[in-house]
């Protein structure tokens, strides 16, 4: 075959190794290469977001030999790009032609046919992939920079961005490995959520701010140790406004990505008591000062402060939510969090639906823990960004150590607990370094 072919090759690039060389190297054998590179929202349907940004990414593959040009590949289906691009010659991995993955491998052979391009496969590198190397990356790699702006370059890709709470390392290592498989794309939980009302609980505390941040942040610290996924914080009601330049700075510092105060003011009482009576909300300007003094307190533009309104939990108006909302954002805060105890979702898809047509590129967060039928893709569809499971994995240890704890006394040993425990040894296996 002549040289001076038009090639395309499709790549994430987050971590090259040899068996991207190679496919490399083949396509310098036969012309100009043009490479698809996979957009960190192309990326984040299948596995997690890339270590690097597109843009990032685009700058190292174009110092490459043989590369010419650098076009987006927007969807994980490459016959899209080819019959924009109609390349004479597609090279791609053999490791493509069983799983999720062959039925794209039918389809750029079908565009191919369509107007006499090739596909040549390259024998697949065993024992490397990209997905080992980030994982890796990201255990010994990962700073404060790079996690506080994960948030941010996840809400960018459009997806769903699901957030769980962890309140302590434990909790966080099983949310950042837990996840399952649907047709071959990876589904987990993106970030962590450090919640004042799990944080004051673990702790034997009420959830009423009596939690110092300092006591917080070491747990946040120490969280950050053992992982590598963003976090977002549970700053109540950011307490004094003097106060406030010094706790965002901290929050920077740690590397987490976002804090959401509260607008409501007074004794801190969880926002889910039946009984709010005694619970007051922030003047909306004197907490718009709040938001300004945040905001300007912060030192990276990736740090986000976002606007949490009680107006459904105190019993008010969707107007007064959505007015308070329009204020907020005068004030820059950087997203929306619509609060509710309803059991159904009926009240903060009303703000959504309003919200979104004036502000449809502010980010919205919604906690379902009443309204907890609603299903994500429904979610989705009313325009929420982020979602936040907000006390389930505290939760979810409660009753197995009540359980536990009485099994014991009631056998006056501990054998008839074994069915409630995990083997000590697979508990092991999650710890670094404890294999």
């Amino acid at each position: 075959m002549k040289k001076n072919k038009s090639v395309y090759i499709g790549l994430s690039a987050d971590a090259l190794h040899h068996g991207h060389m190679k496919l490399l190297e083949k396509g310098r054998q036969f012309g100009d290469i043009t490479v698809g590179l996979f957009t960190d929202k192309a990326i984040a349907t299948f596995k997690r977001l890339p270590y690097l940004n597109y843009d990032q990414r685009k700058k190292i593959i174009l110092n490459f030999k043989g590369v010419k040009k650098v076009v987006p590949q927007n969807d994980h289906d490459y016959s899209i790009n080819l019959k924009k691009i109609r390349p004479d010659i597609m090279i791609h991995g053999d490791d493509w032609k069983l799983g999720y993955q062959s039925k794209f491998r039918r389809n750029c052979i079908k565009v191919l046919k369509s107007y006499g391009g090739k596909l040549i496969e390259v024998p697949y590198t065993k024992g490397v992939t990209s997905s080992a190397f980030v994982e890796e990356l990201n255990q010994i790699a990962i700073t404060p920079d790079i996690r506080r702006s994960t948030i941010k370059r996840l809400i960018q890709t459009g997806q769903l961005v699901r957030i769980i709470e962890t309140h302590n390392p434990l909790s966080a290592i099983i949310a950042e490995t837990t996840h399952i498989d649907k047709g071959g794309i990876k589904f987990g939980f993106d970030g962590f959520w450090s919640s004042s009302l799990t944080d004051s609980t673990s702790l034997g505390k009420p959830d009423n701010e009596s939690v110092t941040y300092s006591q917080r942040l070491s747990m946040v610290d120490n969280i950050f140790d053992v992982t590598s996924k963003p976090l977002i914080f549970d700053g109540d009601t950011g307490g004094q406004i003097e106060h406030l330049d010094a706790k965002i700075k901290s929050m920077e510092r740690l590397g987490i990505s976002a804090v959401i105060f509260e607008d409501k003011t007074g004794f801190k009482q969880n926002s889910l008591f039946k009984n709010t009576s005694n619970q007051k909300q922030e003047d909306k300007i004197k907490f718009s000062n709040k938001i300004k003094v945040a905001k300007k307190a912060q030192r990276s533009n990736d740090f986000m402060v976002i606007s949490r309104i009680e107006s459904f939990i105190l019993g008010k108006s969707l107007s007064d939510a959505f007015n308070r909302a329009q204020a907020y954002i005068d004030a820059g805060t950087d997203g929306i969090m619509i609060h509710s105890k309803s059991n159904t979702p009926a009240e903060i898809f009303s703000f959504s639906k309003k919200f979104k047509k004036t502000y449809p590129n502010i980010p919205l967060i919604c906690v379902p823990s009443t309204y907890n039928q609603v299903k994500e893709k429904d979610l989705i569809n009313e325009g929420f960004n982020i979602v936040i499971y907000a006390n389930h994995m505290l939760r979810a240890a409660y009753p197995a150590m009540r359980k536990v704890a009485l099994q014991i006394l009631k056998s006056s040993r501990s054998k008839e607990a074994n069915k409630y425990l995990y083997p000590i040894k697979e508990i092991l296996t999650l710890i670094p370094g404890a294999k």
